[in-house]
């Protein structure tokens, strides 16, 4: 993409900031060569990278870290930037043993990777409010859910594509965008 591309993507999805930074962490073993006692081969890594805004804090999960480069993701970009927030409450059925955890300080985020994967903890804003045990198979995790769509059946799409178990939605609600982080920014 180019540079004028990059114009519609390369901002905050929240507040619309160009002012970004990409965190990179990097694990790798390698060998050592012998006779130089410089680093050799790699024998493994491992790199991670998130791009977040420095006006908001928010990480952004439309963008990655590819090549040395900050990328749009092709299938949410255009519709975390251009959509609006949206609000569900909402249910997920899963297999207990898909929650790894569901008391103490981690059960937040447990509950809401197994109802919503990665979704659940990088993309969408989730608010666990309860869940309940149905035998010793079965979980069903109550939540709210925020996410960034360009209308109720896509954010519906994007919730149902997401969901990791039979998903329940009781009410979806169109919520009003934050402001933008300067006038001129927004393009």
């Amino acid at each position: 993409m180019d540079a004028v591309d990059a114009r519609s993507w390369l901002r905050c999805y929240r507040c619309w900031s160009t002012d970004l930074e990409v965190q990179v962490h990097y694990e790798g073993i390698h060998r050592v060569d012998p006779e130089t006692g410089e680093r050799a081969e790699a024998v493994d890594e491992v790199q991670e990278a998130v791009v977040q805004c420095l006006e908001c804090m928010h990480d952004q999960p439309h963008l990655s870290f590819h090549n040395g480069r900050v990328e749009p993701i092709e299938d949410r970009w255009e519709r975390m930037v251009a959509g609006i927030p949206w609000v569900a409450s909402c249910t997920v059925a899963v297999d207990a043993d898909e929650v790894e955890s569901c008391s103490g300080p981690e059960a937040g985020d447990a509950l809401s990777y197994a109802a919503f994967g990665d979704h659940g903890t990088r993309e969408f804003f989730t608010h666990v409010r309860f869940h309940k045990h149905e035998g010793e198979t079965r979980i069903v995790v109550h939540l709210l859910v925020e996410l960034y769509a360009r209308s109720a059946e896509e954010a519906t799409q994007v919730l149902d594509d997401a969901s990791r178990g039979a998903l329940t939605i009781t009410s979806l609600a169109e919520e009003s965008r934050p402001p933008a982080a300067g006038a001129e920014d927004r393009h």
